[in-house]
Protein backbone atom coordinates (compact mmCIF):
# COMPACT_ATOMS: atom_id res chain seq x y z
CA UNK A 1 0.00 0.00 0.00
CA UNK A 2 1.36 3.51 -1.04
CA UNK A 3 0.14 6.29 0.76
CA UNK A 4 0.83 9.49 -1.07
CA UNK A 5 -0.45 11.91 1.07
CA UNK A 6 -1.81 12.78 4.90
CA UNK A 7 -4.43 15.24 6.11
CA UNK A 8 -4.96 15.73 9.83
CA UNK A 9 -7.84 13.19 9.74
CA UNK A 10 -7.52 11.11 6.43
CA UNK A 11 -4.67 9.71 4.24
CA UNK A 12 -4.36 9.19 0.74
CA UNK A 13 -2.99 6.38 -1.00
CA UNK A 14 -2.82 4.35 -4.43
CA UNK A 15 -5.83 2.28 -5.70
CA UNK A 16 -5.45 -1.94 -4.65
CA UNK A 17 -7.27 -4.64 -5.49
CA UNK A 18 -9.69 -4.64 -2.85
CA UNK A 19 -11.11 -1.06 -4.20
CA UNK A 20 -12.44 -2.46 -6.76
CA UNK A 21 -15.89 -3.40 -3.93
CA UNK A 22 -15.96 0.04 -3.59
CA UNK A 23 -15.87 1.55 -6.64
CA UNK A 24 -18.76 -1.19 -7.35
CA UNK A 25 -20.39 0.30 -4.82
CA UNK A 26 -20.03 4.02 -5.18
CA UNK A 27 -21.03 3.81 -9.20
CA UNK A 28 -24.15 1.78 -8.50
CA UNK A 29 -25.28 4.87 -6.09
CA UNK A 30 -27.55 7.05 -8.23
CA UNK A 31 -27.29 9.91 -5.85
CA UNK A 32 -23.33 9.81 -6.12
CA UNK A 33 -23.15 9.48 -9.81
CA UNK A 34 -26.11 11.67 -10.69
CA UNK A 35 -23.62 14.37 -11.33
CA UNK A 36 -20.45 13.04 -12.72
CA UNK A 37 -21.52 11.52 -16.03
CA UNK A 38 -20.33 8.78 -15.06
CA UNK A 39 -22.22 5.34 -15.51
CA UNK A 40 -22.58 2.28 -13.44
CA UNK A 41 -20.27 -0.83 -13.23
CA UNK A 42 -22.55 -3.67 -14.59
CA UNK A 43 -20.92 -5.92 -12.33
CA UNK A 44 -17.73 -6.91 -10.07
CA UNK A 45 -15.77 -8.32 -12.59
CA UNK A 46 -15.87 -4.67 -14.47
CA UNK A 47 -15.12 -2.85 -11.37
CA UNK A 48 -12.02 -5.30 -10.69
CA UNK A 49 -10.64 -4.72 -14.48
CA UNK A 50 -11.20 -0.44 -13.67
CA UNK A 51 -8.62 -1.26 -10.69
CA UNK A 52 -6.63 -3.82 -12.18
CA UNK A 53 -6.59 -1.24 -15.53
CA UNK A 54 -5.99 2.09 -13.96
CA UNK A 55 -2.33 3.16 -14.73
CA UNK A 56 -2.42 7.01 -14.24
CA UNK A 57 0.63 6.37 -11.88
CA UNK A 58 2.77 4.71 -14.08
CA UNK A 59 1.61 7.11 -17.30
CA UNK A 60 1.69 9.77 -15.41
CA UNK A 61 3.15 9.97 -11.71
CA UNK A 62 0.07 10.79 -10.39
CA UNK A 63 -3.87 10.07 -10.69
CA UNK A 64 -6.88 9.58 -8.09
CA UNK A 65 -6.41 8.24 -4.69
CA UNK A 66 -8.16 6.35 -2.19
CA UNK A 67 -9.21 8.28 0.61
CA UNK A 68 -9.05 6.78 4.08
CA UNK A 69 -9.86 7.91 7.68
CA UNK A 70 -6.43 7.60 9.73
CA UNK A 71 -8.47 6.57 12.73
CA UNK A 72 -9.86 3.35 11.19
CA UNK A 73 -8.66 3.09 7.81
CA UNK A 74 -11.67 3.32 6.49
CA UNK A 75 -12.45 4.05 2.61
CA UNK A 76 -14.02 7.17 2.08
CA UNK A 77 -14.48 7.53 -1.45
CA UNK A 78 -11.58 8.86 -3.67
CA UNK A 79 -10.11 12.11 -4.59
CA UNK A 80 -6.90 13.08 -6.60
CA UNK A 81 -5.52 14.67 -9.73
CA UNK A 82 -5.97 13.20 -13.82
CA UNK A 83 -3.94 14.76 -16.32
CA UNK A 84 -5.70 14.93 -19.70
CA UNK A 85 -3.22 14.52 -22.51
CA UNK A 86 -5.52 15.82 -25.22
CA UNK A 87 -6.36 19.16 -23.10
CA UNK A 88 -2.72 19.40 -21.79
CA UNK A 89 -4.04 19.64 -18.37
CA UNK A 90 -4.72 18.64 -14.58
CA UNK A 91 -8.40 18.48 -13.40
CA UNK A 92 -9.32 17.57 -9.74
CA UNK A 93 -11.72 15.21 -8.76
CA UNK A 94 -13.44 13.51 -6.11
CA UNK A 95 -16.31 11.00 -4.71
CA UNK A 96 -17.42 10.18 -1.96
CA UNK A 97 -20.24 7.88 -0.31
CA UNK A 98 -22.63 8.96 0.63
CA UNK A 99 -22.88 8.61 4.28
CA UNK A 100 -19.30 10.95 4.26
CA UNK A 101 -21.05 13.95 2.75
CA UNK A 102 -21.17 16.90 4.39
CA UNK A 103 -18.61 16.14 6.84
CA UNK A 104 -15.62 17.91 4.82
CA UNK A 105 -13.70 15.57 3.75
CA UNK A 106 -13.79 16.28 -0.04
CA UNK A 107 -12.49 19.48 0.93
CA UNK A 108 -9.98 18.47 2.84
CA UNK A 109 -8.85 15.49 0.32
CA UNK A 110 -9.01 17.91 -2.15
CA UNK A 111 -6.90 21.23 -0.80
CA UNK A 112 -3.83 18.03 0.13
CA UNK A 113 -3.85 17.17 -3.69
CA UNK A 114 -3.61 20.71 -5.01
CA UNK A 115 -0.75 21.19 -2.39
CA UNK A 116 0.77 18.27 -3.67
CA UNK A 117 0.21 19.06 -7.02
CA UNK A 118 1.56 22.48 -6.57
CA UNK A 119 4.62 21.72 -4.18
CA UNK A 120 5.47 18.12 -5.50
CA UNK A 121 4.49 17.82 -9.14
CA UNK A 122 5.14 21.63 -9.71
CA UNK A 123 2.23 21.82 -11.45
CA UNK A 124 1.10 25.24 -12.92
CA UNK A 125 -2.38 24.77 -13.29
CA UNK A 126 -5.23 22.71 -11.94
CA UNK A 127 -8.82 23.09 -12.73
CA UNK A 128 -12.39 21.62 -11.72
CA UNK A 129 -14.97 21.26 -13.96
CA UNK A 130 -18.34 20.35 -11.89
CA UNK A 131 -22.10 20.45 -13.62
CA UNK A 132 -24.08 23.73 -12.34
CA UNK A 133 -26.58 21.61 -10.78
CA UNK A 134 -23.73 20.21 -8.62
CA UNK A 135 -23.77 22.74 -5.77
CA UNK A 136 -21.68 20.74 -3.47
CA UNK A 137 -19.02 19.88 -5.52
CA UNK A 138 -19.05 23.58 -6.84
CA UNK A 139 -18.65 24.45 -3.35
CA UNK A 140 -15.87 22.12 -2.61
CA UNK A 141 -13.93 24.24 -5.82
CA UNK A 142 -14.75 27.55 -3.92
CA UNK A 143 -13.94 26.68 -0.77
CA UNK A 144 -9.94 25.09 -2.27
CA UNK A 145 -9.74 28.43 -4.08
CA UNK A 146 -10.47 28.09 -6.99
CA UNK A 147 -11.69 31.06 -9.76
CA UNK A 148 -14.58 30.62 -11.46
CA UNK A 149 -13.41 30.94 -15.53
CA UNK A 150 -16.29 30.18 -17.30
CA UNK A 151 -19.66 28.04 -18.02
CA UNK A 152 -20.31 25.37 -20.63
CA UNK A 153 -22.44 22.71 -21.71
CA UNK A 154 -20.95 19.06 -20.77
CA UNK A 155 -23.24 15.75 -21.78
CA UNK A 156 -26.14 18.15 -21.78
CA UNK A 157 -25.80 19.61 -18.82
CA UNK A 158 -25.10 23.17 -17.93
CA UNK A 159 -21.67 23.21 -16.29
CA UNK A 160 -18.93 25.03 -14.77
CA UNK A 161 -15.35 25.28 -15.09
CA UNK A 162 -13.04 27.01 -12.51
CA UNK A 163 -9.19 26.86 -12.39
CA UNK A 164 -6.92 27.46 -9.46
CA UNK A 165 -2.74 29.01 -10.59
CA UNK A 166 0.28 27.88 -8.75
CA UNK A 167 1.62 31.52 -7.47
CA UNK A 168 4.92 29.76 -5.68
CA UNK A 169 6.06 29.37 -10.01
Amino acid sequence: MKIILETERLYLREFISSDAFHFFHLNNDPEVIKHTGNSAFLSMDEANDFIKNYSEYERNGYGRWAVCLKKTNEFLGWCGLKFDIEENETDLGYRFYKKHWGKGFATESANACIKYGFEVLKLKRIIGRSYSANKASVKVLENCEFKFEKEFVYDNEQSVFYAIENDSN
